[in-house]
């Protein structure tokens, strides 16, 4: 007769996987991770300078991403008493504390990259 073996004992990893999927809703999409990168490194920035600097974003979907990112106390915006309006963001304290997941992106992917024209050549 063939006893069945117990299952291994895995550890329990569930609020691992939530904080995993969390940060992946947070980040998804082309173009969150380019506007952080973008706070990143040159802090308080108007909304046209960063429009012409993310090259391909079109300004709807850079204003959805910035509401987004607000809405989740990752940048602040502040709208300045000018003629025309302007609009400045910057990453909150909070937003900051992403500096280093976005370091890590960015030197993978120049790893990457380095990895992949290594191949090819």
């Amino acid at each position: 007769m063939n006893a069945k073996k117990p299952a291994p004992q895995v550890p329990d990893c569930k609020e691992q996987l939530i904080a995993i999927k969390d940060t992946m809703i947070l980040l998804s999409g082309k173009w969150k991770i380019q506007i952080i990168g973008w706070l990143l490194l040159y802090g308080k920035v108007r909304f046209m300078d960063m429009l012409r600097g993310i090259e391909g974003i079109a300004a709807k979907m850079l204003s959805k991403e910035l509401q987004e990112l607000e809405q989740n106390e990752i940048v602040a915006r502040t709208v300045m008493p000018t003629k025309p309006t302007t609009v400045e963001y910057e990453l909150t304290e909070h937003g900051k504390t992403l500096s280093g997941v976005i370091d890590a992106i960015s030197a993978w992917g120049v790893t990457h990259r380095k990895f992949l024209f290594k191949k090819e050549s």
